[in-house]
């Protein structure tokens, strides 16, 4: 069983740690990536979401492993620890095969997104994580240098905050040392108008900002041909997302590509290659 940590019981982790926290909802058939059915079925849709986390997860290991020179850390020996902050209430045996044993959970808290990642930096610094770096799970192919970049950025001594941009117009992770309230309100969730105007907020607040490179979410059905392209189309990169990618190949081996693959967009990626 993972460690779930306690809001009321204060200060549970070591001192100087850079929590890098998944934002996830537990994944159950109908109730996760329903913008991808079709064309998945409500239990495929589930799995992929299982997979993406898997990746997620995996990514973030083997960026706190790097900081300690590829080993396998004690907790004093890193700077990073992974988290999922996941939802609903009474999931948490959920993630026992999802998530690493060395990966600690906390309760999302709040009724919309904003207010979620607000309370999910809040509780994460109130359990004595110095800095905390929120990482949404939509996107499988985020890289383990991009979570290392994050965390060693979390470092500095000034006021700053760091975004991973995605594709669409929001952000695939966001960093900070301290609560910043205002990076969350006035937003449009869920348009392509989020990384933008939290842009603006940090602008108004003074913080300066790390870019991290772009990424891409998975959540509709072009999206999730962008993925299949990347992942195995001819110039698929064999160390990126590797439980997706088998699932996937798997899903597309047992009942052919069209459903999810059409030939006709593998095709005209190849063209403009």
């Amino acid at each position: 069983m993972h460690r779930v940590f306690d809001r009321q019981q204060g200060n549970q982790i070591s001192a100087g740690l850079c929590a890098l926290a998944i934002m996830t909802k537990a994944p159950r058939a109908g109730a996760v990536k329903t913008r991808l059915q079709p064309p998945l079925t409500p239990e495929e849709a589930a799995d992929l979401n299982i997979c993406f986390l898997r990746d997620i997860a995996d990514a973030i290991s083997r960026a706190t492993c790097s900081v300690c020179g590829g080993l396998r850390p004690l907790e004093q020996d890193t700077i990073a620890r992974g988290v999922g902050v996941f939802t609903p209430e009474g999931s948490e045996k959920e993630y026992t095969d999802i998530l690493p044993p060395d990966f600690d959970l906390i309760l999302q808290r709040g009724d919309g997104f904003g207010e979620r990642l607000i309370n999910a930096a809040d509780d994460l610094l109130h359990v004595g994580f110095e800095s905390c770096c929120l990482i949404n799970s939509d996107s499988p192919t985020a890289t383990a240098d991009a979570f290392r970049e994050a965390t060693a950025q979390m470092q500095g001594a000034d006021d700053r905050i760091v975004l991973g941009p995605s594709d669409d117009g929001g952000y695939y992770l966001i960093g900070m040392k301290k609560l910043y309230r205002r990076l969350f309100q006035e937003i449009d969730w869920s348009t392509e108008r989020v990384f933008a105007q939290t842009l603006e907020r940090a602008r108004e607040i003074g913080l300066n900002v790390h870019l991290l490179p772009s990424c891409f979410d998975v959540d509709d059905r072009a999206a999730l041909r962008r993925l299949c392209d990347e992942l195995l189309g001819a110039n698929s990169r064999c160390d990126i997302a590797p439980a997706t990618t088998k699932f996937l190949s798997q899903l597309i081996a047992r009942e052919g590509r069209e459903r999810i693959w059409p030939a006709l967009a593998a095709a005209s990626v190849s063209t403009r290659e």
